[in-house]
């Protein structure tokens, strides 16, 4: 994985065969103070990292990657930009470290083509028989079950 501050490296993946390498240029890091627990510190470190991307203004993806990662996570993208935080460690350093892991996993994920369309599939002419045998074999089971009665 690449370090905080460097250019961040996404390895290959389907639909990014041979990875890429996005600009440090094109990433930025804003940092804050974070929630919970951390002691004396609490208040004065700011370790929580957010870390921005514009994939549509990227030049590390071709064109047809970018719109598929456009298209992909256009749930995740607000004002052209992916954020992904990071506050879950006491250290700024690994934070940032984890919000750039988070960001190519979610990179790798949008990149990656569609599955192939679903088969339609029919059950074989035994494979029907044998279910309806059992659901008759079931009903006499359970028609079984009933009160005994004294003839």
């Amino acid at each position: 994985m690449s370090e905080p501050g460097r250019s961040l490296v996404v390895p290959p993946a389907p639909g990014l065969p041979s990875g890429a390498v996005i600009p440090a240029a094109e990433l930025v890091e804003r940092f804050s103070r974070s929630p919970g627990p951390g002691g004396q510190s609490v208040n004065t470190a700011d370790t929580r990292v957010e870390l921005l991307f514009a994939p549509g203004t990227s030049t590390a993806f071709t064109p047809s990657q970018r719109a598929r990662i456009l298209r992909t996570l256009a749930d995740r993208i607000t004002h052209g930009q992916i954020s992904v935080t990071a506050s879950e460690h006491r250290s700024q350093l690994r934070n940032r470290v984890a919000a750039r892991e988070r960001l190519v996993a979610l990179l790798r994920e949008g990149v990656a083509p569609p599955p192939p369309p679903r088969r339609a599939t029919r059950p074989s002419k035994a494979a029907q028989r044998r279910r309806v045998e059992s659901k008759k074999l079931a009903g006499r089971t359970k028609a079984l079950r009933g009160r005994v009665r004294d003839l």
